[in-house]
């Protein structure tokens, strides 16, 4: 039986601008769009090859040829920017990282391919040790120890290479004190004043990586990170980060990992007027993979809802393996 008696008090309803679909997509306050997202790949030596990383269900490490391909099809979907991470064989790891700036290395080789097969697309490059580290650190090692001044005159020189090889903008993920002022210095004194460099300023010690590492087969050989990458309890300490960052001539600033540092990104973005990034890592993907297969959630929806909070939270770019996935939702 329904009730005569109306509530009359009731001059402010939100429920009316939650009634239909159109309503609701009229007042969005946050809208994720295909320009809001950056896809990071993964390449490897060889010809015609394919393989998925098993922590990453959907995710391949592919050889340039292959690659190439994958980039015109993400491109053609809408895509506007991809970040390239390398699997460095063994036999060309060393403790210093030399390979990181061989003009024909890996990396190297591919942003050229790629700036000329595919020239419309962004190209970010990842300027670190640890894919070339014969122990899986971001920095030189010596009696157990990270050497931050001698690692970044390598980081300058990796950084020089790649932009060198065609890359639009260098992303430096090492943690190192002074090594953006120092690329950004590197970098023009070669001539590549258009490269842009994109902090990875508040990079937290994060367990959220395991995937990414599997991917590159980078783990630490020994230790762990903590003393170079943040304390995941410190908020104070991020802007800090920042704003050494910027003052030493970074274009972007970015949150690594996202979903569990929302906090962290809304801070930042209140501080700089900088563009944000945000990385939504590899241990979140595949936490929505795995529950996606037990059918325990909507894959679909959560994909979506975790992006927007990321967005919502002040992102102005987002990082994410489910780059493609997004944009064939939206075709």
């Amino acid at each position: 039986m329904t009730s005569n008696i109306k509530n009359l008090s009731l001059f402010h309803r939100p429920l009316r601008l939650r009634r239909t679909p159109s309503l609701r997509r009229m007042v969005r306050e946050t809208q994720l769009t295909l320009n809001d997202l950056i896809y990071p790949m993964f390449v490897m030596e060889g010809i015609n090859q394919q393989e998925e990383i098993p922590s990453m269900p959907g995710i391949y490490r592919y050889s340039l040829d292959l690659l190439l391909k994958e980039i015109a099809d993400v491109a053609n979907l809408g895509i506007n920017a991809m970040a390239l991470f390398p699997l460095i064989s063994k036999e060309k790891k060393d403790n210093a990282g030399t390979e990181s700036y061989n003009s024909d290395g890996l990396v190297q080789r591919t942003v050229r391919a790629i700036k000329q097969e595919i020239p419309e697309i962004t190209v970010i490059t990842d300027v670190a040790l640890d894919p070339f580290s014969i122990y899986g650190h971001d920095g030189i090692v010596e009696d157990g120890k990270i050497l931050n001044d001698e690692t970044v005159e390598v980081l300058v020189k990796q950084a020089v290479s790649q932009a060198e090889a065609g890359a639009d903008i260098v992303a430096p993920s090492d943690m190192m004190d002074g090594r953006v002022g120092a690329i950004r210095r590197g970098l023009d004194a070669a001539g590549y004043f258009d490269v842009g460099i994109l902090a990875y300023s508040a990079k937290y010690a994060s367990a959220y990586y395991g995937p990414f590492r599997d991917a590159l087969e980078s783990a630490p050989q020994f230790g762990d990170k903590q003393t170079y990458q943040m304390d995941p309890a410190n908020s104070r300490e991020a802007i800090k980060e920042v704003a050494l960052d910027i003052t030493e001539g970074a274009d972007m600033v970015m949150v690594k990992p996202a979903l569990a540092y929302l906090d962290i990104i809304g801070r930042i973005k209140k501080y700089t007027n900088l563009p944000v990034a945000a990385y939504n890592v590899s241990g979140e993907y595949a936490m929505v993979k795995a529950a996606a297969q037990q059918g325990w959630i909507d894959e679909k929806q959560v994909i979506l809802e975790t992006l927007t909070s990321m967005k919502r939270a002040g992102a102005d770019l987002i990082l994410t393996y489910f780059a493609k996935q997004v944009a064939l939702m939206f075709q």
